[in-house]
């Protein structure tokens, strides 16, 4: 389990607790986290669970994927560093903490 923060773009935060195995995409959709739409189920096929990762969690996290890269050129003003989908972000006990706050909007 990971205790995840997420901020809307409006700067309201939601704290939640993510079973290890799920996506961070996962747990904002099943604790009903406003801003990730997950359009594709997960699928890597879309952008629209596009977040800005915490700049402390950058270097944290599995590099992106030749996939995930593609996918966010489609993303709302999406950030070379932060930028991450949340479909591809596995949660484990070391992303206990992890931040991520939405953009403005999806696309």
């Amino acid at each position: 389990m990971a205790k995840i923060t997420y901020i809307e773009h409006n700067g309201t935060e939601h704290v939640v607790d993510v079973p290890t195995g799920l996506t961070v995409m996962e747990g904002a959709r099943d604790n009903g986290i406003p801003g990730i739409e997950a359009d594709c189920g997960g699928a890597c096929a879309c952008s629209t669970c596009h977040v800005y990762v915490h700049p402390d969690w950058v270097g944290k996290l599995p590099g992106k994927e030749e996939m995930e890269e593609d996918m966010l050129d489609f993303a709302y003003e999406p950030d070379p560093e932060r930028s991450r989908l949340t479909c591809q972000l596995k949660v484990s006990d070391a992303l206990d903490g992890l931040v991520v706050q939405m953009p403005e909007k999806q696309i």
